[in-house]
């Protein structure tokens, strides 16, 4: 059966964002942190770069700001920026202290190795190899076990935010008190209750056929907070990674951008006109070091001119050892399929990477609802703008997460406690004997996301998408209203919202500017403006 319990902080997600704020609230506060699946099945464990940050004498707080500015095509709050990038060499220090092996410098005097990546003008990501994520998944997950304040639970997949239209007697105000999540194990939805709530839920890559995000990315956190009554910004603006693993057998494998910031080189293949030859040059005078952005959009534009599946990415230039000490996971994964990156080129494809938009926040991680908080890809926070600078995510992550701790636990007392809440109500539904219906819609929202809703729009498209997504929203609607709830049923349920926010967005911005580029509004604005949508 349904059950009740009651926390002192519930935070719905574990990668970095979550795991941050957990640890930081621990040290006063009993906190429940809720995966949908493993507890290390998040973004953050799949992140291969890196986390930027001014940890050279030769760089500067000013220069990293004005790089993410850059990138993010002027859509950015530039107080965010300035606070994000003024607390990142803090943040690699407190990660460094929780055990997370940075490279060591190769120079005299470099106490870390510092890689570079595209959009940035000074080598300032520090890194794992390349598999930065997965360290630092490791390491807050270490320390979140040994807090005897921090309970880690798997397999609960959010469903709705528990807000005050919830409580035995209702209450307008709009104060959340926790979520109501699926229980995996029990089959049935269980109410969760805490004075404060953190989304650290991830984005929404998984709205696309084809994305780098893991299994999980299907915008859970910016869907409910939508319902819940909170803003949305910049849905439009989603991140195309350049350069994904193009293999029939492997499916949304990345291959970070500090392939190409240690020299890796974009070309045609062979048998094409002008095959085995770099193309970038002829899109952007910083060639294969320009932001995501632009050469997702070079290599989706030599693919479609020439009819090709996948374009290379080459570093076999380099010297061997070199290439395997630098990309040691990626060396080994591709040696499995065939492909020496010593030798060989890799075949690559742009892919769904980044949600750059999402539930508007402040600068203390606080949403427009008493109660709730948010850090993370769920979030539009005024770091990223137009487009995310490399390996500014997960400093982002640490960044906020620490924050909406911060700020909970200096006001808590004024967050009341939960009144009393109703249990989900199942009494009126059954099981599904359909499911197929779910999985078709899956496919389908997928499939014309990724058709319409693209590296190149139109209005046309995104008018067809629209449409598309009205009837199955209707569909899915009645669905919910009659039977049981799934976790593929939920996480559907949330893919079609946060694509309705997506192209409602692309809709409304007529220009081009970073992601969002429109064949019917090429030119950009003078002003940069958010695309701020309140329910």
């Amino acid at each position: 059966m349904p059950t009740t319990t009651i926390h002192d902080v519930i935070i719905i997600g574990s990668g970095a964002a979550g795991l941050t704020a957990a640890i930081n609230l621990a040290q006063d506060r009993k906190v429940l942190v809720l995966a949908k699946g493993a507890l290390d099945g998040g973004s953050t464990n799949w992140a291969q770069g890196g986390i930027a940050a001014v940890l050279d004498g030769g760089d500067s707080f000013d220069a990293h700001v004005e790089d993410t500015m850059v990138a993010g095509a002027g859509l950015n709050d530039r107080a965010t920026v300035e606070f994000v990038v003024s607390n990142a060499p803090a943040a690699i220090e407190r990660l460094a202290a929780l055990g997370v092996p940075f490279n060591a410098g190769e120079a005299f005097g470099e106490r870390w190795h510092l890689t570079r990546e595209g959009g940035h003008s000074h080598r300032r990501i520090v890194h794992v190899d390349d598999a930065t994520g997965h360290a630092v998944q490791v390491a807050l997950l270490k320390a979140a076990r040994a807090n005897p304040n921090i309970t880690l639970c798997e397999d609960m997949v959010a469903v709705d935010l528990i807000t005050s239209r919830h409580g035995v007697r209702y209450s307008g105000d709009g104060h959340v008190w926790g979520v109501y999540a699926f229980n995996k194990a029990t089959k049935h939805v269980d109410a969760l209750l805490g004075r404060a709530t953190i989304l650290c839920t991830g984005g929404a890559g998984r709205t696309y056929l084809f994305s780098t995000a893991p299994r999980g990315a299907t915008g859970d956190g910016i869907a409910m907070a939508w319902r819940a009554g909170c803003r949305v910004s910049n849905m439009e603006m989603n991140q195309f990674h350049p350069t994904c693993l193009y293999h029939l057998e492997v499916k949304n494998f990345l291959i970070t951008e500090a392939v190409r910031g240690e020299g890796g080189l974009l070309k045609l293949p062979p048998g094409v006109p002008g095959g085995g030859e770099r193309f970038m040059p002829r899109f952007d005078a910083r060639g294969e070091l320009a932001p995501r952005d632009v050469v997702a959009r070079a290599i989706d534009h030599e693919i479609k001119r020439l009819g090709l599946d996948y374009v290379h990415l080459d570093i076999s230039h380099q010297p061997p050892d070199f290439v395997r000490h630098h990309f040691p996971t990626i060396h080994a994964r591709l040696l499995d399929l065939g492909i020496d990156i010593t030798r060989d080129p890799i075949p690559v494809v742009p892919a769904q990477h980044y949600t750059c938009g999402g539930v508007v926040i402040d600068l203390d991680g606080r949403t427009d609802l008493p109660g709730l908080y948010a850090a993370g890809e769920v979030t539009e926070s005024g770091l990223h703008g137009a487009n995310r600078l490399a390996s500014n995510s997960l400093l982002e992550c640490f960044v906020f997460g620490e924050a909406a701790a911060r700020h909970i636990r200096a006001h808590w007392d004024d967050l009341p406690v939960a009144p009393p809440i109703r249990p989900w109500d199942e009494s009126r539904v059954t099981d599904s004997d359909e499911e197929v219906i779910v999985q078709h819609n899956w496919r389908e929202i997928r499939r014309f996301m990724w058709d319409y809703v693209g590296i190149v729009r139109t209005t046309k498209r995104l008018e067809r998408a629209q449409h598309r997504i009205a009837l199955l929203a209707q569909e899915v609607d009645d669905y919910y209203g009659n039977f049981r709830v799934t976790p593929d049923l939920i996480e559907l349920r949330n893919l079609l919202e946060v694509g309705r926010l997506i192209v409602r967005s692309a809709l409304h911005r007529k220009e081009s500017r970073g992601l969002h580029f429109t064949l019917d509004y090429p030119d950009t604005l003078p002003e940069a403006i958010d695309t701020v949508i309140a329910p």
